[in-house]
């Protein structure tokens, strides 16, 4: 967005939403910014902290006069919500979201765009386990990660767009296969999710007091939306799936390491496990 977009749209103003509006008008990328959500509270929330210069609950009039439009919604209705909207846009509109899950939204979405209107698929690697715009914050997208998924159909000038509008906002921009995203995406965020949810849902309630600072850092994600990461596990099942069978194999090691008594091939284990988590890149 290096030409200012007159107008933005935001479907969905929780965390994600909310912080994004919240940038675009400190940052002055942008004249106007709209919100629209299916939940009236959450919209009136978003205007009581002054993240909206418009509210607009119905979705075919929020985008009508949006130059981008961006879908910051459950994963599981951002393809109908897009295409829904996109018979409201105008020729020239960039539509583009926010999802964690990329190929069942754009081959959802791929063909169906009215003429002049592009979709390209997008997702910062940025959020947090609170949601509302009352949690918003204005770096969130400073320095995260954005990867945008283009699909054949999708125009280099549209991608540009979308690559700009991160940028200007602070991110840096990485071009997969949608595929391939989610493949990853599976492994470096999904599988976490649901490994937090799985030790906090075996934990007795009557050991809830002896809970420290490992568990309660190991298990934070899993107080996310429900119904938010329902969506995500269901959208990418196969990919998930393949991560919870290489998280059993790997699990199965570690079993077999401290059943036998064998300390040198438990070290290796914990070894290469603070070798890799050592090696992350910041942020």
């Amino acid at each position: 967005m290096t030409d200012l977009s007159p107008t933005v749209c935001i479907v969905g103003v929780g965390l994600l939403g909310g912080s994004l509006a919240l940038a675009l008008k400190q940052r002055r990328l942008v004249r106007r910014v709209v919100g629209t959500d299916r939940l009236p509270g959450l919209l009136s929330r978003a205007v009581e902290r002054g993240l909206l210069d418009e509210a607009e609950p119905d979705l075919g009039r929020a985008v009508a006069s949006a130059d981008v439009v961006v879908f910051c919604t459950p994963v599981d209705v951002i393809a109908a919500q897009a295409i829904t909207a996109s018979a409201h846009c105008r020729p020239g509109t960039l539509l583009t979201d926010v999802g964690s899950t990329k190929s069942a939204i754009v081959t959802a979405v791929e063909g169906r765009m009215p003429p002049g209107v592009d979709f390209v698929g997008g997702h910062p690697l940025a959020g947090s386990e609170k949601s509302g715009p009352e949690y918003s914050r204005i770096d969130l997208f400073e320095g995260r990660l954005v990867v945008l998924t283009p699909t054949a159909t999708t125009t280099p000038a549209a991608l540009n767009r979308a690559r700009a509008f991160w940028l200007d906002l602070g991110a840096r921009v990485e071009i997969l296969g949608a595929a391939e995203h989610d493949h990853a995406l599976a492994l470096t965020s999904h599988l976490p999710h649901l490994v937090a949810s799985v030790l906090s849902g075996i934990l007795p309630p009557e050991w809830a007091g002896l809970t420290a600072t490992g568990f309660r850092d190991t298990t934070r994600l899993a107080s996310g939306s429900p119904e938010m990461w329902k969506a995500i596990f269901s959208n990418n099942r196969d990919s998930v799936l393949q991560a919870i069978d290489h998280f059993r194999i790997h699990l199965a090691q570690y079993r077999a390491a401290i059943a036998a008594g064998d300390s040198r091939a438990l070290e290796r284990l914990l070894d290469d496990a603070k070798r890799i988590r050592d090696g992350l890149p910041g942020r």
